[in-house]
Order: C-alpha cells, then sequence, then structure tokens
C-alpha cells in the first residue's frame, strides 16, 4: 500500500486491494473464488478506502480480479450460517437497519466525489451490488463479454446501493423500470446502446484500453478537471439560467485560486 495514503486503511480480510501510483488509485476486488460477490466487510472497506484517498490522486480505478468483475451480494448472507467471518445482516425492525444499509452505501457514493474521476473496468458479470458498484462510477470500460444484471427484484429485494439514481439517468425511467422488474442481463453491445459503458473493446484489451483512457484524463488540468467535474455534477439539476450562473462562479473562483498560487 502506497505511503502516499492520507491514513492506514486495514483492507485484512475484506476482500479488496488498494494500490496507488502517482495521481492513479486502483481498488481491485479480490475473491475471484466467488466471482467477487461482495460482503459487508466489503462494503466497509470501500468507505474506509474513499475515506483514505490522498488529494493528489486525479483516477481511481475500480476492477476485479478473475473472470468476472462482480457477480453480486454473496448469497451466503441470506442463509442460515451467513458468510464465515461476516456480520449478520441487521433486521429490517431493527433501529439501527437504516444505519447500516447507509455505511453500506457509503463504500460507493465517495466514487462520485468531484476531486477524481473514477472509472469502472468491467469483464465478465457485473451482477447487483457490482452493476451498481460500477453504476456508481463516473465512466464504464467493458469488456466485450460483459453482461450487467440488476438482480435485486428477482431475489425478493430492491437495489439499494445507490444504483437506481445513476440507472434512471443515463436509461431513462422506462427502461430503468424493465432492466430492473425483468431482471434480465444486458450485454455489452446492448450496454453501449443504452450508454451503461462508455468504451467496448476486446477482453485482451481492457487494461490497454483504462490505461489509455487514463492518460487522456491525466493530460488535463487538475484544478479545472475538478472544477469541471463538479460543474457538470450540478448540471442535471439546474435550470440554464442557474447552470450559467455555475459556470460564472466556477471560472472565477478557478482563476482567483490560480493567481494567488
Amino acid at each position: 500500500m502506497s505511503a502516499d495514503l492520507a491514513g492506514p486503511v486495514d483492507l485484512t480480510g475484506t476482500g479488496l486491494e488498494l494500490s496507488i501510483s502517482g495521481s492513479v488509485a486502483t481498488v481491485t476486488l479480490t475473491r475471484p473464488e466467488r466471482r467477487n460477490a461482495m460482503t459487508p466487510g466489503m462494503w466497509h472497506g470501500l468507505a474506509r478506502i474513499g475515506a483514505s484517498i490522498p488529494d493528489a490522486v486525479r483516477v481511481v480505478v475500480v476492477r476485479g480480479a478473475g473472470p468476472s468483475f462482480c457477480a453480486g451480494i454473496d448469497l451466503r448472507m441470506f442463509s442460515a450460517e451467513g458468510v464465515p467471518g461476516e456480520e449478520a445482516n441487521p433486521s429490517p425492525d431493527d433501529p439501527a437497519f437504516d444505519e447500516s444499509i447507509a455505511g453500506f452505501q457509503a463504500g460507493y457514493t465517495w466514487l462520485r466525489d468531484p476531486a477524481f474521476v473514477s472509472i469502472a473496468a468491467v469483464q465478465g458479470h457485473a451482477i447487483g451490488a457490482g452493476f451498481q458498484l460500477a453504476l456508481a462510477c463516473d465512466l464504464r470500460v467493458i469488456a466485450d463479454d460483459a453482461k450487467f444484471c440488476m438482480k435485486e427484484p428477482a431475489l425478493g429485494l430492491v437495489p439499494d446501493l445507490t444504483g437506481t439514481k445513476p440507472l434512471v439517468e443515463i436509461v431513462g425511467l422506462p427502461r430503468a423500470i424493465e432492466l430492473c422488474l425483468t431482471a434480465r442481463t444486458v450485454d455489452a453491445a446492448e450496454a453501449a446502446e443504452l450508454r451503461l459503458a462508455e468504451l467496448v473493446v476486446p477482453r485482451g484489451d481492457l487494461d490497454g484500453a483504462v490505461s489509455d483512457l487514463v492518460a487522456a484524463l491525466l493530460s488535463t488540468d487538475a484544478a479545472a478537471a475538478r472544477a469541471t467535474k463538479a460543474l457538470l455534477a450540478q448540471a442535471p439539476g439546474n435550470t440554464l439560467e442557474q447552470q450559467a450562473a455555475a459556470e460564472r462562479a466556477a471560472q472565477a473562483a478557478l482563476l482567483a485560486a490560480r493567481r494567488a498560487h
């Protein structure tokens, strides 16, 4: 783990690895024997990573080890035995239930931070919690064997890891309803048509394509990139007049900060 981290991050037993090289942080899901199926420990680990990313990081890449990005929730969570070494699921009538889910969601929300651009590098399955992890990232570069599925409704659940908002924003409400309530699989070609992926490449070219995108992102001015991402994130909720005012304010703040240095 890089000494550039803002603080130590203990990822022991979480099924996650973090590496930082210069301005790029790479988060890897490392449970290939379970196709990177997710557990509460992984969600808490992701949240700890998000809280510890240093200011120098400009790009965060999220990837999965092995043949799949992430096969969703580890279904042993719903068995009497549970996942070895993991906390038990809180009961929905437990006062701590809402807080518990919010803690899981914190593993996803940090990926939208305007301080950096997040990229999901997706191969194989991205199911349920894995699909939502890809949706939490700003950009998705996917292999031609990628398969997306919002599986939760088929399991008697709702998607609750912050995936519903970006899904609707990307594909529109009618298509989001269809995808979720049929729980059908979307292949790489359809994902590109639905704008769920910025780039589709052959499986063997995935790492190179991600590296090329990272290099392109790092070629722009760091302060301008951060200010622009923050500005773009406001646009969907703003009127034209509000966005125009936000542009003026962002430009003034950026130029003032540059003069100060």
